[in-house]
């Protein structure tokens, strides 16, 4: 089967054909500046050059006409007719309570994915967009919805409510949900085969340290804790957003700064995490590890909070699950970044991780960490989402 993967935000439509029986990728690219001046779409075919046209998209119908038409270019594409398409995937931010799986779409799951909008106003009403534009193009091709929160329902009350009066979890599904489930998913279930052992006689802690970061505690190959929450805004220290803080900050701030709540918010996702630490430096770890390295101490000071932060992290999930077998490092700063991942070992050291330095300068492929004989297998995985929801379009199909 080939299977079309599509990401779809509010201005952009990332996308990959995946043939489902090879696991290759035939293409991939991305619309970008949808319904604003100056949109393009950059596409890549298999073993070929990245190729940029400037193209305006008034909307996202356009761009995925655009898409379909780069997939059956003469030159660039990879094949002849719709007819190849065999499956479209969806990556859909927020299922609420209603998805524990990915489904085939219907107009009543259409429905039931605008109402959890609310929930994630800035990913939901995207992801619809993205459905609604693909069925009217491809009106005859089944659709699959993943959702990045499905993986966690999972979680057991006590991990997911909140400390606040119930009434506001019965009335307003007020809890923690947590994100890049379709992540941690496919991360725990790789390092699992990588050790040779079933997923299900493991306790696994994955660290996906991207711009946006998140930890899962997978007990037994369920996700039975996460440090996202009701909104990708709570847990670690992220790229720019704030994670964990005193909630009464947003009215401390609004009431000195004299600007609202919601402004307040905005710049918790915004204009904080490393790059607010960092004094605006940057929100990439790979800036900030080269100016610490340089001496600038703002650089530092945001390397090591962040790092501090994932270190407690892992050391909370520990206790949760009364034990770990693996620690799995995933996606950018995770996959990648060296220093990053020494900074955070040296908290998690006392696990018995024995992290190996040379191993540790390693990047961006599949490699145990940890020496041999170590209590607590420390590892690298890189993260496949899209391979992830073709995976789970094509069961589904």
């Amino acid at each position: 089967m080939n299977i079309l993967v599509i990401n779809c935000g509010s201005s952009s439509l990332k996308y990959q054909l995946i043939n489902s029986k090879s696991e290759e990728v035939l293409a991939k690219g991305l619309c970008e500046r949808i319904g604003i001046n100056g949109g393009a779409i950059i596409h890549q075919p298999a073993d070929g050059e990245k190729i940029r046209w400037e193209k305006d998209m008034p909307d996202h119908t356009a761009a995925v006409k655009l898409m379909i038409e780069s997939l059956m270019d003469e030159q660039t594409g990879v094949i002849h007719s719709l007819e190849e398409i065999d499956a479209v995937g969806h990556r859909i931010v927020h299922g609420g309570e209603k998805f524990s799986s990915s489904v085939l779409i219907t107009d009543e799951v259409q429905r039931e994915v605008e109402e959890c909008c609310d929930l994630a106003p800035l990913h939901n009403p995207a992801n619809l967009i993205g459905i609604r534009s693909c069925k009217e193009v491809m009106p005859n091709v089944p659709m699959v919805g993943v959702f990045d929160t499905a993986f966690h329902q999972t979680m057991p009350k006590k991990a997911y409510m909140y400390g606040l009066p119930y009434e506001y979890y019965e009335k307003h599904k007020v809890r923690r949900y947590g994100f890049h489930g379709t992540s941690h998913d496919f991360v725990s279930a790789r390092a699992a085969q990588i050790l040779g052992k079933d997923r299900k006689d493991l306790k696994i802690i994955v660290c996906h340290l991207g711009n946006g970061a998140s930890v899962s505690a997978v007990k037994n190959g369920e996700s039975v804790d996460t440090s996202m929450g009701l909104t990708p805004l709570e847990g670690l220290i992220m790229g720019t957003r704030s994670g964990d803080m005193d909630p009464a900050i947003i009215s401390f701030i609004s009431k000195k700064e004299q600007i609202s709540a919601e402004e307040v918010i905005d710049i918790c996702n915004k204009k904080s995490g490393v790059l607010g630490l960092s004094g605006g430096l940057s929100s990439d770890f790979r800036d900030l590890a080269e100016s610490a390295e340089a001496g600038n101490e703002s650089a530092k000071i945001a390397l090591d909070t962040y790092a501090y932060r994932v270190g407690k992290y892992i050391g909370a999930y520990a206790a949760a699950m009364n034990g770990v077998d693996a620690i799995v490092f995933t996606a950018g700063a995770g996959e990648n970044n060296s220093q990053v991942r020494q900074l955070i070992g040296q908290y998690i050291g006392f696990l018995g991780t024995n992290i190996d330095e040379e191993k540790n300068k390693l990047r961006g492929q599949e490699v145990i960490l940890s020496n041999e004989g170590s209590k607590v297998v420390t590892m690298i995985v890189p993260t496949d989402e899209e391979m992830a929801i073709a995976r789970e379009t094509e069961r589904l199909v």
